[in-house]
């Protein structure tokens, strides 16, 4: 019986081409090109990965992790960093690579999520921007935004800011950080002259929680609700769904770090 060896990868991608993480028949996604990746460079049934998270379509990511079950050891991270780099599309990119072992689960261990969403308002975007900005066509009151970011920070029944939950999901999460700044990160001289970005940070995030916060946000700014309606819907008193949610391409998983 062979050994297995295990190693987190650590990567980038821009997701506006991909269905999002998970393999799907007859899309293309980020884990089926890095499996396809893998099979390149070692051979067929010689690995398994299994990501850290999923991301929706479109959705892009500064840093992910997934792990890498292998049966040969790893002897020069150089080398597998170049040759997942050149076997790799442009849209998909290999940081790191670093041991760890079967103790390790990737799916449970705990971890903090950082997610940033870009945004813009006032006029249409030029489209070289589309993968990474949101554009809103109305005008934005940001200051009253950054007043409605500051609610969902600590623990609240997030109930009404999930989407395909089951009788067994916990709505009660918290944010560790929620907030709305002049966007500094990510620059590109086809950006509009002026954009934004919310900051969330958590150690789990139920599905489309993050863009049906950022779709509030959006109505806030707008002027269709207050800050009063962000903090009752965070009672649990109303379980409604809501029905703006935020597009897919302005989110970002900015970074994901692991406890010790």
């Amino acid at each position: 019986m062979s050994k297995t060896y295990y190693y987190l990868i650590h990567i980038q991608y821009l997701g506006f081409r991909f269905s999002g993480w998970a393999k799907q028949p007859k899309v293309k996604t980020i884990h089926q090109m890095i499996d396809k990746t893998m099979c390149f460079m070692f051979g067929e049934n010689r690995t398994k990965t299994l990501g850290c998270s999923r991301t929706d379509a479109k959705v892009s990511a500064n840093h992910f992790v997934f792990e890498l079950f292998i049966d040969e050891e790893v002897l020069d991270f150089n080398e597998f960093i170049n040759g997942f780099n050149s076997n790799s599309p442009a849209d998909l990119k290999a940081l790191r690579i670093e041991k760890t072992t079967a103790n390790f689960n990737i799916i449970n261990h705990s971890k903090i999520k950082e997610y940033v969403y870009l945004f813009a308002y006032g006029q249409k975007a030029h489209p070289f921007s589309a993968p990474l900005v949101t554009t809103v066509n109305e005008k934005l009151d940001i200051e009253l935004m950054k007043k409605g970011a500051k609610c969902f920070e600590g623990t609240h029944n997030f109930v009404r800011y999930g989407t395909k939950l089951s009788n067994k999901t916990n709505t009660i999460r918290t944010i560790n950080l929620c907030e709305i700044i002049e966007n500094n990160l990510y620059k590109a001289n086809f950006f509009p002259e002026q954009t934004f970005l919310m900051r969330i940070q958590s150690k789990g995030f139920m599905r489309n929680q993050v863009r049906l916060i950022m779709g509030q946000l959006f109505e806030l700014g707008k002027g269709y609700i207050s800050i009063v309606d962000i903090k009752n819907s965070l009672t649990g008193e109303n379980t409604n769904y809501f029905n703006t949610i935020a597009p897919q391409s302005g989110l970002i998983l900015q970074n994901v770090s692991f406890d010790k």
